[in-house]
């Protein structure tokens, strides 16, 4: 069964279909809302298999905060981060990475998709082959992260109107960075060829970066985070977005995941120029 949405359909030419520049907004829209229905009624299917899953992925979450209440008791502050500071923190990470998960599944999987030859099944259907990859998969545990997030925002987070708001901001960003960093590394299989490996190495290196206080980090190391591997953007978020609001560190963040952003569509546009048909015979999963 496919977990994704056949939407209307319409003839697009060679080049609108690839890049999508033949969908209107309005449009786009359409299909997303359809094929979040779809993935929703797929994973419902399971309503045990589904509850388990999100479960066991928010008690994980919170088996790590244990950890690190044990080590706030012994050391009540570090670098400036307290207790709270890294609730928040898992809060942001694992909430963004949730939504993003849960609404487009397959941004982490875009070097095996293309690999393993399956983008041949969404480059036959006459939809934005970005968008489609994406919003073709709903992770089911990602579901459980991003109640996680919720549910640390209400124990942790400023509960007030402008907390409440940075808070969504910050999940907004967090996500988009998610998705922008893995659409530009898994788009290197279109030139590199199988880089499945390196995608899913860098995706487990930049998801476990975004869990630790940006404060340890020191010298070189902190350069890398905050750019060739952005992911000090998302782990400084509690400090300079929702504690002591910074302007400029705000800008920075969603200047840096617009900037991914636009390189991922540029890298996946200009290997989808180069994409060779793997011939295979493949369905969505």
């Amino acid at each position: 069964m496919s977990t994704g949405a056949e939407c209307a359909s319409g003839s697009l030419r060679e080049d609108e279909r690839r890049t999508g520049l033949g969908h209107s907004a309005g449009a786009a829209l359409r299909f997303l809302l359809t094929c979040w229905k779809v993935n929703l009624a797929s994973a419902m299917e399971y309503r045990l298999s589904f509850v388990l899953l999100a479960g066991m992925m928010f008690l994980n979450n919170f088996i790590w905060l244990f950890f690190w209440h044990l080590f706030f008791e012994r050391f009540p502050a570090v670098q400036g981060w307290e207790l709270r500071d890294v609730m928040m923190l898992w809060g942001i990470s694992a909430g963004g990475f949730g939504w993003a998960s849960v609404l487009f599944g397959n941004f982490h999987r875009i070097a095996s998709i293309v690999s393993s030859g399956q983008l041949d099944v969404y480059l036959a259907q006459p939809k934005p082959v970005l968008l489609n990859v994406l919003a073709s998969r709903m992770s089911v545990t990602a579901a459980g992260d991003f109640v996680f997030g919720v549910v640390i925002y209400f124990l942790a987070g400023d509960l007030s109107l402008r907390g409440a708001m940075l808070f969504v901001l910050g999940l907004l960003i967090a996500g988009l960075l998610f998705m922008a960093v893995m659409v530009a590394a898994g788009s290197a299989a279109f030139f590199v060829g199988n880089s499945e490996g390196l995608s899913q190495q860098l995706f487990n290196i930049f998801l476990a970066l975004t869990t630790y206080p940006s404060g340890i980090f020191r010298g070189f190391a902190k350069l890398m985070l905050f750019t060739i591997v952005p992911a000090g953007f998302i782990s400084y978020m509690p400090i300079g977005l929702l504690r002591d609001f910074d302007p400029a560190f705000a800008a920075g963040a969603i200047g840096m995941t617009l900037l991914f952003g636009a390189a991922g569509i540029g890298l996946f546009r200009a290997g989808l120029r180069r994409y060779a048909s793997g011939n295979a015979l493949a369905m969505r999963s």
